[in-house]
């Protein structure tokens, strides 16, 4: 039996994103976030929350370990074997990634992209949202939490379908070469609010390359923190420059056309 139900498969379809409960394990989200506050800087206090909102007061432009405002891409942990344990690697992600592209078909991972945070803004006016499609080829992008991401708290959020008009407006696949359309639809999909993915410890967030997307705004009381992973296709790179497919999920072995 399956980790994904037909239904699930249909939700990521037309949606391009799917969210599941609880699905990483205790221990290493535990670890994860004991991980993080060992190599947070001197700014952020553990046990004083008010010590969290941003923005941070120096900031570091190191890439392993970028903060800047209110981010910090603790990226340094990604390539270390629990930390690729915790989300790539787990049975149940790599299970159901596999489900959607194919078993077999996905390279090995190597290291994820770390641990995303967000501080809280504090007493801030209510910031515009705007998405945006990454740059870099991949196929199945994978969120998962690490501590508790309430509502309102910079959760992954999603422009639900715009996977399906933003596929058309690149030149390729998987590269990054949008055309003239690209901005057109971006300003069209921005006319409507996103879908904030937050959840518990644990869950995770599925979501397809072309979605339209961003790090929520956090006006919460705690960081925002998740690990995030971006699943390959073995044969990416004698793919990733073909033109968009007439059907879009001719990669997906798992999602029907």
């Amino acid at each position: 039996m399956g980790r994904l139900s037909a239904d699930d498969v249909r939700f990521f379809k037309e949606n391009g994103y799917l969210v599941k409960r609880g699905v990483l394990k205790p221990d290493l989200t535990e670890r994860a976030r004991d991980h993080l506050w060992e190599n947070a800087p001197a700014q952020l206090d553990r046990a004083d929350p008010d010590t969290w909102i941003g923005p941070f007061e120096e900031e570091n432009e190191d890439g392993a370990d970028r903060r800047s405002g209110y981010r910090w891409n603790f990226r340094r942990p990604g390539g270390e074997e629990w930390m690729i344990r915790l989300l790539a690697t787990d049975p149940d992600v790599y299970g159901m990634a596999e489900e959607l592209i194919g078993e077999g078909k996905l390279q090995v991972p190597k290291r994820i992209r770390g641990i995303y945070c967000t501080l809280p803004y504090g007493d801030v006016e209510r910031r515009p949202t705007g998405c945006h499609v990454d740059a870099h080829p991949f196929h199945l992008g994978v969120v998962g939490y690490i501590d508790d991401v309430p509502l309102g708290g910079g959760s992954f959020s999603v422009w639900p379908g715009s996977h399906k008009r933003f596929y058309g407006a690149f030149s390729s696949q998987y590269k990054y070469e949008p055309t003239d359309d690209y901005d057109v639809i971006r300003v069209e999909t921005n006319e409507a609010p996103p879908v904030e993915c937050h959840g518990k410890a644990g869950d995770i967030v599925f979501w397809h390359h072309r979605i339209g997307h961003m790090a929520g705004h956090n006006y919460s009381r705690q960081i925002r923190q998740a690990a995030l992973y971006d699943f390959r296709k073995i044969d990416l790179e004698e793919t990733q420059e073909e033109p968009p497919c007439e059907d879009m999920w001719r990669d997906w072995d798992g999602v029907p056309s």
